[in-house]
């Protein structure tokens, strides 16, 4: 056999194979094995004539009995040359692995991007093999390297390398530990971590914090009800590893095919990809927030969403007709619900087929958009990627004109690929060919001219399919039948087998163009699927998520594993999108949902309805006091979306990322943060009336009262349904303003302030201000940012920076609050006049003005 160890020049009776156990190679704890056995069981003989260890353990879970000895063979790194950008190195190896097609010869490359960014890929130089290429991210300045915050260093035979932290020689990546692999379908790269606090690896069931006890993650877009110890709808290969000290770093592996990663106590990683090549970059922080700001300048900045989009949202599958969808807004309206989007699953759609809609059911479809159009709302609409491929010819012209310029996914033999989604046989476009982003564009512009759509919503764009492959089935193939297969089997272009997780990026990118040229005006794009750097085109929602409480807890990581990916419009179906919800339940869900930075409530076509209107009075009031409050922050938070636009700013916040040095927040995923200023602790557990909650150090506000807590513990606080507890942070200040029942009417409303003055009596805050719905507003100019600081002084606007737009004057500021005061003020001064209409609490030491 060519993978026997005598075409490697190693007999098993050999001295060689006896050294391996006699040189305690083989001896390392079980908790340090690394797997020889990724691709398929071996028995001890077939294990050893890899030249692997082999020793059985009690349980066959957890560490391999089949693992590398230390030093197994592998390629050889020749010298460095100096490149344009950095410097290069070519690897060799003397006699073959154990895989199939592997490659002898691999070029390595390293560039130091930034001084906390560095840079290395792994190639075969002989052959041209696919590399993700990524729309242009933020450009990278390659100045100051020589203050790089990373030494490395270099294992020449076996080759590996080791990546330390220069500030305290903290080691952040070590692959010497496993041999590096890389055949044709199978690549393979193990590397230590420096602690177990580890997150990323998306889109998973998981806890903010992986767990390492011999996990198994696979990265391979499906569709896929979110459920434990499955790949869901995003494929993200980046994780977050927080160091002692509230240091951090990220690694990115640049690589689209189907990637299985594993994680070990040791604590280490390891890489398994099916396919391109092996391309990593490694982001030294040093602290989190610095760690996904230098990650989102290689992916691309997340786009500013429009205001309205940050308001109410109601959908379900299951608004037969234009005249249930307007009952429905209508009865939000009647009980003084804010909405500002309603939404039509594919219920609107003629035979489920995409740009058309129903004659009977939804003819005056065109007319109730323009409805809720005068009342201040906005439509969105589904739209699958599948087009349906049966109807006779003439009768459907999206398929007929998709045809005639050649725009969908082709099978091995050249043929379209036909699936099955809900219109039954379906053709898939290829959104990597320009062509048919203008197809799709042009059918958008012609669906838009009909039904003036304010955004879509993409959906099954995995893409997803009723059936394996095709109506054929899989042809025979390598594509189809790896070496080595994580997941599932399909085909396209680059191939598929390149593409797949790619998917829904490249549907949402041509969507965002389509909306953008169509509308002029801000796009509003959410996807089921993601990869990196969809974010800069569209929000995603977190899939079909059911109805129980466990679904809510889980909620809340996904929200936040998303922000670590640099996709800030977030969140999950309130209430749940599958089985039935209760009233508690729902309550607690739209409490929760207020503070997702996408909030919309979404329910399947089976289950009981759970519009807000639909429960009781009290669970009424105490969601519509959820939305209220939602819709008053709405300004503070269209202005971290402007920080997350222009400075890869995270909106919803783990604890870790703003106090990176408590150890409490190292692992809390139950809590989040709104930028750094307000701590939002939801009720997660069915009949609670209190909840313990972590406060960080320093002055807490209960909001809206504004009495202080000074604290650095676990607190136990009260929480009847009608509440959920928000704390103001010391030292800033939060811009507000007065709700209404559509952000169009909120948005004409005075202003105000929450200031929650530190111990020394000081705050700071900001406001963006734009038309809410323009492209490009801050690059051209049209928006205004106001600084505010609170201090000895008093409260004052500073002018640096500032920017004022004379478009937007009337921006009126009616009231405000000042929390920490600590003895009334003898008078206030507005524009250089007293003001007589203010007042003080002892209590609290709240002034209000």
């Amino acid at each position: 056999s060519n993978n026997s160890l005598e075409s490697r020049g190693i007999h098993p009776e050999s001295s060689q194979e006896t050294d391996i156990y006699r040189g305690n190679k083989c001896t390392m704890p079980p908790e340090s094995r690394f797997d020889c056995a990724r691709d398929r069981v071996l028995s001890e003989r077939e294990c050893k004539e890899r030249g692997c260890c082999y020793a059985p353990l009690p349980d066959s879970a957890g560490p391999p009995w089949c693992f590398y000895p230390s030093l197994y063979p592998g390629y050889k790194m020749g010298p460095f040359t100096p490149t344009t950008r950095g410097q290069a190195a070519t690897l060799t190896r003397a006699n073959p692995s154990y895989l199939p097609r592997d490659i002898s010869t691999l070029s390595l490359e390293v560039t130091e991007e930034t001084a906390g960014c560095l840079h290395l890929t792994l190639k075969d130089p002989s052959s041209q093999r696919y590399e993700v290429k990524l729309p242009a991210g933020v450009p990278l300045s390659r100045a100051a390297t020589h203050d790089a915050l990373y030494t490395t260093e270099y294992q020449p035979d076996p080759f590996g390398f080791i990546v330390r932290r220069k500030s305290n020689g903290k080691v952040i990546m070590n692959t010497t530990v496993a041999p590096l692999l890389f055949a044709d379908q199978y690549l393979q790269l193990s590397t230590t971590l420096a602690s177990s606090l580890v997150s990323g690896l998306g889109e998973h069931y998981t806890s903010l914090l992986l767990d390492l006890n011999w996990t198994s993650l696979t990265l391979w877009n499906r569709d896929m009800a979110p459920h434990a110890d499955a790949n869901l709808y995003g494929s993200h290969p980046f994780y977050i590893v927080q160091e002692e000290d509230g240091l951090a770093h990220g690694v990115f592996l640049l690589n689209s095919n189907a990637i299985e990663v594993i994680l070990q106590p040791t604590p280490a990683l390891t890489w398994v990809s099916t396919g391109g090549v092996l391309d990593l970059y490694i982001f030294l922080g040093p602290d989190p927030q610095s760690v996904t700001r230098q990650y989102l300048q290689v992916i691309g900045y997340p786009m500013m969403p429009p205001y309205w989009s940050l308001g109410f949202h109601l959908c379900r599958w299951g608004y037969t007709t234009t005249n249930t969808t307007r009952r429905v807004a209508q009865r939000m309206h009647n009980a003084n619900f804010p909405l500002d989007v309603q939404w039509n699953d594919l219920d609107y759609a003629n035979k489920r087929r995409i740009f058309t809609f129903d004659p009977w059911r939804f003819g005056d479809l065109p007319e109730m958009v323009e409805q809720f159009h005068a009342r201040g709302m906005k439509y969105i609409l589904i739209l699958d990627p599948g087009i349906s491929s049966t109807s006779r010819p003439g009768t459907y012209p999206p398929f007929d004109d998709g045809l005639k310029r050649d725009v969908f996914i082709k099978n091995a033999t050249g043929h379209i690929l036909i699936g099955k989604v809900w219109p039954g046989p379906t053709a898939f476009p290829d959104f990597t060919n320009p062509e048919t982003r203008q197809w799709w564009e042009d059918w958008i512009r012609d669906f838009h001219s009909k039904v003036p759509v304010d955004g879509l919503w993409i959906d099954m764009n995995e893409p997803a399919s009723f059936v394996q492959g095709s109506v054929e089935g899989c042809p025979d193939s390598d594509l189809e039948n790896p070496p080595y297969t994580p997941s599932k089997c399909t085909e396209s272009l680059s191939t598929h087998y390149n593409l797949h997780n790619m998917y829904g990026l490249t549907e949402a990118y041509a969507t965002y163009r389509a909306l953008t040229t169509v509308r002029a005006k801000r796009p509003f794009v959410l996807s089921r699927s993601s990869y990196p750097g969809i974010g800069r085109f569209s929000g995603v929602w977190t899939g079909d998520v059911r109805s129980d409480w466990e679904q809510l807890r889980y909620s809340i990581p996904a929200v936040l594993q998303f922000s670590l990916f640099g996709v800030p419009l977030v969140g999950a179906d309130i209430c749940g999108f599958g089985g039935n919800t209760t009233e508690e339940l729902c309550v607690r869900w739209m409490q929760l949902g207020a503070f997702y930075p996408f909030m919309r409530n979404h329910n399947d076509k089976p289950n009981a309805p759970q519009e807000p209107y639909v429960f009781g009075q009290r669970a009424q009031a105490a969601m519509q006091s959820a939305v209220n409050l939602r819709y008053s922050l709405l300004p503070f938070l269209y202005t971290l979306f402007h920080r997350a636009h222009t400075s890869a700013d995270t909106v919803a916040r783990p604890l870790f990322m703003e106090f990176p040095s408590d150890p409490n927040c190292q692992t809390i995923d139950q809590q989040f943060l709104w930028g750094s200023s307000l701590l939002i602790s939801p009720v997660l557990e069915q009949g609670a009336v209190e909840l313990a909650a972590y406060l960080p150090p320093g002055t807490w506000y209960i909001s809206p009262v504004g009495s202080c807590l000074f604290k650095g513990q676990y607190l136990l606080l009260p929480a009847p349904l009608d509440t959920i507890n928000i704390h103001v942070r010391e030292g800033h200040i939060i811009p507000q303003q007065e709700p209404a029942l559509t952000t169009t009417a909120s948005r004409r409303n005075a202003f105000s302030l929450t200031v929650a003055l530190s111990a020394v009596g000081w705050a700071w805050g900001d406001l963006f201000w734009d038309d809410g719905d323009s492209l490009d507003t801050y690059e051209l100019g049209n928006y205004c940012y106001i600084t505010f600081i609170a201090g000895q002084v008093g409260l004052r606007r500073v002018i640096d920076p500032l920017r004022l737009n004379g478009a937007l004057d009337g921006l009126v500021l009616g009231g405000l609050r000042v929390f920490g005061v600590p003895s009334p003020p003898r008078y206030v001064l507005a524009n250089g006049d007293k003001v007589r209409d203010f007042t003080y609490r002892s209590d609290t030491k709240v002034s209000s003005v």
